[in-house]
């Protein structure tokens, strides 16, 4: 109602104007009948009134739609009524929804032909990196540890891609079941002791008497990955353990990984699981892309696990993950 009355406003502050000279004109020519002159005049609101309100009553569906938010794009093409104006304004948007959807399906062919290509290049790249494996065991020292350290920043970048790829469909890439959260984080801590063992930093593993929960092993342990890289990447040279917690808290079970490392400035606290976020620590440590923790929370979300970060400038980090 409000916009139908602001779009006939103008029509009818017009017969408003009319009405009024009608009545100068007729006192000005002597017309003394009074009851006469506001009989014509209500004659003319009434009418008037009418008008507007058949108006309004042909047009209510068109003006509820101009001023009812559209919660999905298909709402856009419902009819909204048989007069003139409606239905070209039905027609426009049929056929701004047809050039929107023609160009987000353009948009998304894309975007899987890159998403193919780009998984395709990173199997290719990982067949060369296991020769640079092979190669860097026939070496003497220290050429086979520089060359091994460099070889694992290689595929560890590769599966950071790889994994950055995949988190759009990540929807259709879950398998939930029952798993042991010990044998999750013994294995991570296998896979990493080169890394444990290059940076002097090692971990400590506090167990749980139940240790099962409910999440997904493949994203899972790309999440204890992640945490545990990053807790050895900013302990080195400040702190010489992680401490590996499982427990249970307020009924809910979490494990709580914690280093003695650089810390995060209160100010990057918010913001550390933006994407391409480094703050003030990724300035000062090399190979921080902003990447790995905003992976970390969104495959967190996806999986419904909350996380909780607590950081001291000097003292270290503690990331917490509750399932």
């Amino acid at each position: 109602m409000k916009l139908f009355l602001r779009e006939h406003l103008s029509l009818i502050l017009l017969q408003i104007f009319q009405v009024s000279i009608m009545i100068g004109l007729l006192l000005l020519a002597n017309f003394r009948d009074i009851q006469m002159i506001f009989y014509l005049a209500f004659m003319s609101f009434f009418l008037f009134t009418i008008y507007l309100l058949y108006m309004y009553i042909t047009r209510r569906a068109y003006y509820k739609k101009l001023t009812t938010p559209v919660k999905s794009l298909d709402e856009s093409l419902e009819q909204i009524g048989g007069r003139p104006v409606a239905e070209q304004l039905q027609q426009l948007l049929k056929s701004q929804y047809n050039l929107y959807a023609n160009q987000l399906l353009s948009e998304q062919k894309k975007q899987e032909q890159y998403n193919m290509f780009l998984d395709r290049w990173i199997h290719q790249m990982k067949t060369p990196v296991s020769v640079l494996h092979l190669m860097a065991k026939e070496l003497d020292e220290p050429a086979a540890s520089d060359l091994q350290e460099e070889v694992d920043r290689l595929q560890t970048g590769l599966e950071m891609v790889l994994h950055m790829a995949r988190v759009r469909t990540l929807e259709h890439d879950f398998h939930i079941k029952q798993l042991s959260l010990m044998k999750m984080v013994q294995d991570v801590v296998k896979e990493n002791r080169r890394l444990f063992i290059r940076q002097q930093v090692y971990p400590r593993i506090e167990e749980a008497n139940d240790d099962m929960v409910e999440t997904d092993e493949k994203w899972f342990r790309f999440i204890l990955t992640q945490l545990i890289q990053n807790a050895v990447k900013y302990s080195a040279g400040y702190g010489k353990y992680i401490d590996i917690r499982l427990g249970e808290s307020n009924g809910r079970k979490q494990i709580e990984i914690r280093d003695e490392g650089v810390g995060i400035p209160k100010e990057d606290l918010k913001r550390i699981f933006n994407p391409f976020f480094t703050g003030e620590n990724g300035r000062s440590f090399r190979e921080s892309t902003g990447i790995g923790l905003y992976l970390v929370k969104e495959v967190l979300t996806y999986l419904g696990h909350d996380t909780e970060v607590t950081s001291e400038r000097g003292t270290g980090t503690t990331f917490t993950i509750y399932f």
